[in-house]
């Protein structure tokens, strides 16, 4: 085992040490309670079951069968989340196989941030997590199950859904991923056709066709942004079958691999033959599993705010020293959009899950010992499924990988770091994804230019103000101040202005995600503009350094200046109205920072 990651390992277990010893004992408390339907009334459990059939109904009232929730984010709005339009009756009747019973138990909601870029419902998505791991306890309090299945791939829904279910820690749960959808056309044409329309040499109509040959079928988008992130650290963490997460929708596997994670889920529960709670997979360990893969990989930078929340949900405290000091020793071994030209679908066919985890293990830097929803031990997912006469089988995956373009061992990586930088000094702390930036730009000093949305830089854009080197400042975008939306509108323009040779940067304590791109991007900046941050107080013209190297940012202005500067306000109004947004302020005021998870469920714990 890497000594450096079995030190951070045993710090967050010192650190955490008195959370985590108060959450298995709420988790120990539950299951001494024992299958939760023999605590309800007669009456409870007939409204429980009334609308079963009559063998379903004798099943759940015999209590010695085991029955399933499901807790799905299906929407046929989201193309991840389509192909999950048929999967309740599919579980349902692989469950019934096995003797057991499986009911949809609640549904949460799922945005798709790729609808809402640049537009005011943006401003819920954040937020949207929060509410998704509200809605996901609620699904489970009717204390009618004995496990469950979570059906969620994109964006904020697979941490809330997560997020949700460690309150349920005492069953066990399995998620159930439903595939990317097929290549289209590439990611580097796409993104050079939006900077083509950024600098108004292509029509929106040109636009719309190239996203539409993108983004052009059911499954989840392509790019290695948050969704598929979520994917690779779930499944790094044990949380769903091994090699399932990039199985494209409506295969013969694809449905395959539904029907077993169905009937896993049942052995897993205190009714099975090998019950395997979730507090039992969720571990210090298996969390720095998930990190390793997210950082190994150059994943999704919302993952430094989702992963501080859902270890937190199960009794740990980690933090951005834990991402940079474990970046430090990690090899970054894909290149995936934004981080190179392949998509998902590329990185499976190089040997996808089986060989990253192949790789990463015997170079110690995962921890082999720990429980998953497929048995003990983390080799187990170096197996990939495969189909034999019609049922799922678990081979050994490849020794090597298939294409070492998009995908490379631990030995011989891309980058020896795992390019994630956290950046501390006068203006608060704040990450960038170095992965994706080109060589030379790591470090930069230039004049600032402000902005309070990313709107208002675009404007500035076109009409040819941000011809120079520069440090682009975006202010009022934090957690409390609008929710923290995505700033997706910053890219094409910033992409324009480093291609045309400026210098040019990004500071700001709103988000950008896994789209991250090229330009260096000090994001999730903390303390944000409306908590008194010194993001507040930067003037235009002011020297901003920006040292991704050295994990430095900096305000060069003298401290009696700053001093004697009064803190920049934003009337918010606006943002806090419309698109249903004005239901969201009380939520929106409890929202933390973004390193302690951008989170309102712990705000007083």
């Amino acid at each position: 085992m890497n000594a450096r990651i079995a030190e951070i390992t045993e710090r967050i277990e010192q650190r955490s040490k008195a959370d985590r010893q108060h959450y298995l004992e709420r988790m120990a408390e539950a299951r001494r309670q024992g299958p939760h339907r023999g605590a309800l009334s007669c009456g409870n459990l007939a409204h429980g079951f009334a609308a079963c059939n009559k063998g379903d109904k004798q099943e759940l009232r015999s209590l010695t069968k085991a029955n399933i929730a499901i807790v799905t984010a299906y929407n046929d709005m989201l193309s991840a989340h389509q192909p999950y339009h048929d999967y309740p009756d599919k579980i349902k009747a692989a469950i019934r196989e096995v003797g057991s019973v499986a009911q949809v138990a609640g549904g949460v909601p799922a945005m798709c941030d790729g609808v809402t870029q640049g537009q005011p419902g943006m401003d819920l998505s954040l937020l949207s997590r929060d509410v998704i791991a509200m809605a996901s306890a609620v699904s489970l309090s009717h204390n009618m199950f004995d496990g469950g299945l979570l059906l969620g791939i994109c964006d904020k829904i697979v941490p809330g859904l997560l997020i949700g279910a460690l309150s349920f820690g005492h069953l066990p749960f399995v998620f159930v991923p439903a595939g990317p959808m097929p290549s289209g056309i590439t990611n580097k044409e796409k993104a050079r056709v939006r900077e083509l329309y950024a600098e108004g040499k292509v029509d929106k109509e040109q636009l719309l066709e190239a996203e539409s040959a993108s983004y052009h079928s059911p499954g989840t988008c392509t790019f290695y942004g948050t969704a598929n992130s979520n994917q690779l650290v779930i499944e790094m963490m044990g949380l769903q079958l091994p090699g399932s997460s990039f199985v494209n929708p409506g295969s013969e596997l694809r449905d395959a691999l539904t029907r077993v994670a169905a009937q896993q889920v049942t052995r897993l529960t205190d009714l099975g033959t090998d019950y395997t709670p979730m507090s039992e997979i969720v571990t210090a360990k298996s969390i720095v599993n998930g990190l390793v893969g997210l950082i190994a990989t150059g994943g999704s930078t919302n993952h430094t705010m989702h992963l501080i929340a859902v270890a937190r949900a199960a009794g740990y405290r980690i933090n951005w020293d834990d991402f940079a000091d474990i970046s430090a020793v990690t090899p970054l071994v894909t290149r995936i959009y934004p981080n190179g030209d392949a998509d998902i679908n590329h990185f499976q066919r190089a040997g996808g899950m089986a060989y990253l985890i192949r790789t990463l293990l015997d170079a110690g830097l995962l921890h082999e010992d720990v429980k998953t929803v497929a048995g003990d031990g983390l080799r187990r997912y170096t197996q990939r499924p495969t189909l034999v006469d019609g049922k799922v089988k678990w081979v050994e995956g490849p020794s090597e990988s298939l294409d070492t373009d998009v995908l490379r061992s631990a030995a011989e990586p891309f980058s020896d770091h795992g390019g994630l930088a956290v950046l501390s000094g006068n203006l608060g702390r704040a990450v960038m994804k170095t992965s994706s930036i080109p060589e030379g730009t790591e470090q930069i000093t230039a004049p600032a230019v402000i902005f309070s949305s990313q709107h208002q830089l675009d404007a500035a854009f076109k009409a040819g103000e941000l011809d120079k080197d520069c440090v682009v400042v975006v202010r009022f975008q934090g957690p409390k101040a609008c929710g923290m939306p995505e700033l997706h509108k910053l890219t094409p323009p910033l992409g324009v202005l480093q291609k045309r040779g400026h210098k040019v940067a990004l500071v700001t304590d709103g988000r950008m995600s896994g789209a991250s791109g090229k330009v260096p991007a000090a994001i999730h900046l903390t303390p944000e503009a409306v908590d008194g941050g010194l993001i507040g107080k930067i003037q235009a013209g002011d020297l901003v350094r920006l040292d991704a190297e050295k994990g430095v940012i900096e305000l060069l202005v003298a401290a009696e200046e700053l001093d004697k500067r009064a803190q920049a306000t934003l009337d918010l109004t606006a943002d806090h109205h419309g698109m249903g947004r004005e239901l969201f302020g009380a939520l929106r005021g409890q929202l933390s920072g973004a390193e302690e998870g951008a989170c309102s469920l712990f705000v007083k714990q």
